[in-house]
């Protein structure tokens, strides 16, 4: 039998079967296996990662400057030859020097000599959020403690929980996945803290021109038979449309 025309489907239709059906189960199942409502969910997911996305770009990039900007300071302050991430003192553990071995081996395929800030922006969020953790407590931290003056306090728990939290949100929505039954509200919040520890104007820079509130609170709801939003979903704009420079 000759498969339907994509021109003669339906849009619903079209859409089940290029997003595929594994795909939207949960979807469907959330909304009783009525696809309407199962494709509004998925359009307001899409928004809802879309919005947080726009916040971790500016996470990622100011947390990994400001560790660098710690460690640099650290390595100058021992008088160390060369750069930090040649590691000359074999304080990084072998995960982070096979992280930044990786990350030079990038810039030099895509045909550059690998300079400290080519290599920095090549680093994921992985590579920073375990600079931060327990290993590190006596040896890397009491520096890396200054890269946030705003916090609190110096403990490293205060900037690794709100860190860990997020290097998992982040790579749930790198990876597309489904975002409603998350606490949204806990990581948005999480993102403005953190921010908030490096710098309270950068922290305020980014609310103000976040979608992420506007978007969380048009989540649809369903109603007798059928799905309705709360609120309209706000075009996209703001300080999240701005790509900072790779470069960090």
């Amino acid at each position: 039998m000759t498969a339907t025309p994509a021109a003669h489907q339906t849009p619903q239709k079209v859409l089940l079967r290029c997003f595929s059906e594994a795909r939207l189960s949960t979807y469907l199942d959330h909304c009783g296996g009525e696809l309407d409502p199962a494709l509004t969910f998925y359009e307001w997911n899409t928004a809802i990662s879309g919005a947080a996305w726009e916040v971790l770009i500016h996470v990622e990039v100011a947390l990994r400057n400001a560790l660098a900007a710690a460690m640099q300071r650290r390595h100058d302050r021992h008088r160390r030859a060369g750069s930090w991430l040649d590691d000359p003192a074999g304080e990084l553990d072998a995960a982070a020097r096979r992280d930044i071995d990786h990350a030079r081996r990038r810039v030099w395929r895509s045909g550059h000599r690998p300079s400290d800030g080519q290599t920095i922006a090549q680093l994921g969020l992985g590579f920073w959020r375990f600079l931060i953790v327990r290993r590190y407590n006596t040896t890397l931290w009491p520096d890396l403690a200054g890269a946030f003056p705003h916090a609190p306090d110096r403990a490293r728990s205060t900037v690794e929980e709100p860190t860990d939290r997020l290097h998992g949100f982040r790579n749930r929505v790198a990876h597309h996945e489904r975002l409603w039954a998350q606490p949204l509200a806990d990581r948005y919040a999480d993102m403005l803290t953190l921010l908030g520890f490096i710098d309270p104007v950068l922290a305020r820079w980014v609310a103000n021109g976040a979608r992420f509130p506007a978007v969380l609170a048009a989540r649809p709801v369903m109603r007798p038979g059928r799905m309705v939003r709360q609120h309209a979903l706000p075009v996209s704009g703001g300080p999240g449309d701005l790509v900072a420079d790779p470069a960090g």
